[in-house]
């Protein structure tokens, strides 16, 4: 039922008549429906608006983020996950007077509080949170009591097959565990475990007595669980059929597909196996929608870089690259450049193996070699489309780069990407391609060399003194460092006892001068043309790094790890 008081709030807001919000009400009802979703669906109310009413006329709290508080591990221990998702609810730390805090998004809905009560044996003091903030502290507490896929291991047996062939339903919530087979709660608990670790890729990589399950988490590798050599097969099997992949081919490598969500968040897996001596090798990359495109603003860059980087997106012609290994954040940079100058006047259109995200307002082409339709075969569409800005996802092989350098001279501005270790290194890579120079210093603006480095865990940060041994290592004394303290992590439930929780991006940007152009003329090698370049202010990858770990970002571990010392 909807109070009366709660009902007469929401007729104040005149979205809806009264006699269309009884109706709806008693249409509620018959179908089991809870009010809330009702609301929210017909968008009569929003979800904050209707938390923030029913806050105000039940006299309970509503918290907005959830995060600062602690979940409870006894709730865990004493109510099923199953039953938690279903009522969203979930409970959190005890108040001194013994009551637990139970956040929910159905405040209305009274019998499951009733029931968290009579399962705890305690009373609970109810907090209004929105739908999305319970199931980020849903999937916390059930994770830190036991892994799901854990759990899965210790029920497969022989007969553990059953379930294989069933692919997950586009709705499905790799949460719901119940009724699984347990094959199916193992590759959902694995799937899941990787989300909430915040993962990039998944690694199942088979041994002679064993199966290995690996994360990589903010670029390390870390082994998540061994998994039985009996299952292997029946394993393999299921990850083939969720990408829909030839479960009967096992001797040629094979790639797949699959979404599924976990904990109410939509990720996009691309799979990769390929026939090892000791059975097939996966690898899934996972694509968290959810977190959508960084702006440029958020990548890592610094005020001198970010100035410069929005002066050269938006000149009308030429070539800007950005280079960097597989993995190094390259194409996050260039939809970010994309975002940032994407408007109603632009017509751009971007070639990519394969679509990251997909860009509002942007024309976006997937490469597929099976069809023929390559890097240079797509361009070459692309310049007859009246384009203003061209991004191609990389620049492979001559005949690519020789359709993007007359785009640039036609009066399109390029961007692409290119696999070299610094900027000035890009630029020998175009001549060693066959590009001419004359070509090169007509359309080439700017080199952007990237890496990725990993952030002191925010929770457990502390600063300490370094020792003159730290320093040897990034070939530094002691009296150049303009700082006394850094910061590094002791290691704690939020980064995984690793002392690092996300990464940033450090930043080498060469533009393309008179002095650039001249050494370009002359061929020049690429040391060289660095060396020059740091001579007139160029900020290296090692420079960018040392400077964020003066700040108190990273750890010199971290600078030496994704860095080479500059030497010219």
């Amino acid at each position: 039922m909807l109070p009366d008081l709660l009902k007469r709030q929401i007729l104040s807001l005149e979205k809806v008549e009264e006699e269309k919000l009884e109706a709806l009400l008693s249409e509620c009802r018959n179908a089991g429906m809870p009010v809330e979703e009702m609301l929210v669906s017909k968008n009569i109310l929003t979800e904050d608006e209707f938390l923030l009413m029913c806050s105000e006329v039940l006299e309970i709290p509503y918290v907005r983020d959830l995060s600062h508080l602690k979940p409870s591990g006894e709730f865990a221990q004493k109510v099923p996950r199953e039953f938690a998702r279903r009522a969203s609810l979930v409970g959190l730390e005890s108040k001194e007077d013994g009551c637990v805090i139970v956040a929910t998004s159905r405040p209305l809905d009274l019998y499951p509080l009733d029931e968290i009560a009579f399962r705890l044996g305690r009373p609970v003091s109810p907090v209004c949170a929105t739908k999305s903030e319970i199931l980020a502290q849903i999937n916390a507490v059930y994770e830190s009591n036991g892994s799901v896929a854990q759990e899965a291991l210790e029920d497969l047996d022989e007969s553990s097959f059953e379930g294989i062939t069933r692919a997950i339903e586009k709705s499905e919530d790799l949460l719901d565990m119940a009724n699984k087979a347990p094959i199916v709660k193992l590759m959902n608990g694995v799937l899941f475990q990787a989300v909430r670790m915040r993962a990039s890729d998944i690694h199942i990589q088979p041994f002679i007595d064993h199966v290995r399950v690996r994360y990589r988490v903010d670029g390390i590798l870390y082994t998540h669980m061994k998994i039985p050599k009996k299952v292997q097969e029946a394993v393999v099997s299921r990850v083939k059929v969720l990408a829909k992949m030839d479960i009967a081919e096992r001797r040629l490598p094979q790639d797949g597909g699959m979404s599924f969500t976990a904990g109410g968040r939509e990720v996009d897996v691309r799979v990769s196996s390929v026939p090892c001596a000791n059975g097939e090798r996966i690898v899934m990359r996972l694509q968290d929608k959810s977190t959508g495109v960084y702006e440029l603003e958020k990548i890592g860059m610094s005020e001198q870089d970010y100035a410069t980087f929005q002066r050269l997106i938006r000149l009308t012609h030429g070539i800007i690259l950005v280079t960097g290994p597989t993995g190094s954040g390259k194409t996050t940079t260039l939809y970010g450049a994309l975002g940032k100058i994407n408007s109603p006047g632009m017509n751009i259109i971007t070639i990519e193996e394969p679509i990251e995200y997909v860009l509002e307002g942007i024309s976006q082409i997937q490469v597929s070699n099976k069809k023929g339709l390559t890097f240079a075969r797509g361009l070459r569409s692309i310049v007859r489309q009246d384009p203003d800005i061209i991004m191609v996802g990389e620049i492979r092989d001559l005949e690519t780069l020789r359709i993007a350098v007359q785009s640039a001279m036609t009066g399109h501005l390029v961007f692409s990407t290119l696999h070299t270790n610094d900027s000035a290194g890009a630029v020998s890579r175009m001549l060693d391609l066959g590009a001419e120079p004359y070509l090169v210093n007509s359309t080439l603006l700017a080199v952007l060399a990237q890496r990725l480095i990993r952030l002191v865990c925010p929770h457990c940060s502390e600063q300490y003194e370094p020792s003159a041994a730290e320093f040897g290592e990034l070939s530094l004394e002691l009296q150049e460092v303009p700082v006394k303290l850094l910061a590094r992590g002791t290691g704690c439930q939020a980064c995984n006892d690793t002392g690092y929780l996300g990464r940033t991006g450090i930043y080498e940007i060469l533009v393309v001068d008179d002095a650039v152009k001249e050494q370009i003329g002359r061929r020049v090698s690429a040391s060289e043309i660095k060396k020059s370049a740091v001579e007139r202010g160029l900020v290296t990858l090692r420079a960018d790094a040392l400077s964020k770990m003066y700040a108190g970002v990273t750890t010199p571990e971290e600078v030496v790890r994704v860095t080479q010392l500059d030497s010219f």
